[in-house]
């Protein structure tokens, strides 16, 4: 199974559009810009014509820390956008460790060892005409890129943000450029609506169904998003975070139970058949890394 494959009408939708690609090797990418967007949260621009061309929404990279050679394994970090005329990769990251912090440091001029594009992106499945795309916290950053695909394809977009407080928040304006409505919620309110994200997902739910949801963030977020997609019957994928080693399916670090048709499950590779995947069939108890 590839992610976002079960439920997809077997036809995309213009260029990039399917979800996955072929990965060339290792790229050793000059870094164009390195900045804070929020506390601990930082956007990267590289070049990559490779990855700026055949990468699609959803997608990640893998990344060698420099600097420091007792950090063996790369960090996986969702693509936040491409600019193919270009070739300026963006990611958004957020500093949990040495390794990210240690990216965070690097300046523009500077060379990062980089393997991708990688896995299994969202799939926009012919005759979507709308979409509900629900990120919270860090996970926003994979959807920046989403939200500006589907806008190319004609599809209307609705994006239901949600961050801790004012202070968390970024990326606000690409999104407003990217969806027919925004619609943000801070846990204290200090901007947007007061709440959870998934409280306003469901009041928008009542109101009107999208023909697909899109959606990435912790994983509690995403257990309400999944029972909300089931009892409301909208198709939705996900994005998952989950560790991993090799980055390319070799070492099974980052396996994750997915249920089968047959109503038992298996272990799949966040890596290389995720990190999307229809929100019906992932067992979410199974996971644990939060955003």
């Amino acid at each position: 199974m590839k992610g976002g494959s079960s439920e997809a009408s077997g036809s995309c939708k213009g260029r990039n559009s399917c979800s996955s690609t072929v990965m060339k090797g290792t790229d050793k990418c000059k870094i164009v810009e390195n900045v804070m967007i929020a506390p601990d949260m930082y956007k990267m621009a590289f070049l990559s014509e490779h990855i700026a061309f055949n990468a699609h929404p959803g997608q990640f990279v893998h990344i060698k820390v420099p600097c420091d050679n007792s950090l063996l394994m790369r960090r996986p970090i969702s693509i936040h956008d491409v600019h193919p005329q270009t070739g300026v990769v963006e990611i958004a990251y957020k500093v949990v460790g040495r390794g990210t912090r240690i990216l965070s440091r690097m300046n523009a001029g500077q060379v990062i060892d980089v393997l991708g594009p990688l896995g299994q992106g969202f799939t926009i499945s012919r005759g979507i005409k709308s979409a509900f795309v629900i990120g919270g916290g860090c996970g926003i950053a994979p959807l920046k890129f989403l939200a500006r695909r589907l806008k190319e394809e004609g599809i209307a977009v609705t994006a239901l943000l949600g961050f801790r407080e004012r202070e968390a928040v970024y990326g606000l304006s690409d999104f407003e450029e990217f969806s027919n409505r925004l619609l943000v919620t801070t846990d204290d309110g200090s901007l947007g609506r007061k709440g959870l994200v998934t409280q306003l997902l469901e009041e928008e739910l009542k109101e009107q169904l999208p023909d697909v949801m899109f959606t990435c963030g912790p994983v509690p977020m995403l257990k309400v998003v999944q029972r909300l997609a089931r009892e409301y019957s909208v198709p939705c994928q996900m994005s998952l975070e989950e560790r991993m080693g090799c980055g390319i399916g070799g070492c099974l670090v980052c396996s994750c139970a997915i249920r089968t048709p047959n109503g038992d499950f298996e272990y799949k590779r966040v890596c290389k058949d995720g990190p999307v995947f229809w929100s019906r069939e992932v067992m979410l108890d199974e996971a644990t890394i939060e955003c």
